[in-house]
């Protein structure tokens, strides 16, 4: 009975949301840094994270450099799939947080994690109508 919890379906689900709140911290993080001189934003690769989480190959795909002047993928310290642009500078003190794009992709990210949500709501209620049935 316990493996109703434990399916595939609610597991992508589960891990959608860890996903979604990791980015959600860091997108928090570049809003709250946004008059920090020399800050450079951050954000989640998705397919990284949610990979890494369902245990597909460690998450990392290998990436092939056809040209010298390709950029190389890069993760996080730890690995966790966050990604920091180092390549652009929006303004003179080296800061590159683009305060619009940053409150777009929180939006974004706010409405994917309530989709979420709603449908791990869905799938529950789903299995208390099996269980009220028997």
């Amino acid at each position: 009975m316990s493996g109703w919890l434990d399916g595939p379906v609610l597991s992508v689900l589960q891990r959608g949301l860890e996903a979604s709140s990791l980015r959600q911290q860091v997108l928090s993080n570049n809003v709250a840094n946004v008059d920090t001189p020399n800050f450079k934003r951050s954000d989640v690769d998705f397919q990284t994270v949610l990979g890494a989480a369902l245990g597909e190959d460690g998450g990392v795909l290998p990436m092939k450099e056809t040209l010298s002047q390709h950029l190389s993928g890069v993760l996080g310290p730890d690995n966790n799939g966050v990604v920091i642009d180092q390549s652009t500078s929006l303004r003179n003190d080296g800061n590159n947080v683009d305060i619009d794009k940053e409150m777009s992709n929180v939006a974004e990210n706010g409405l994917y994690y309530e989709s979420l949500a709603h449908t791990i709501s869905s799938q529950l209620g789903l299995l208390r109508m099996v269980i009220e049935q028997k």
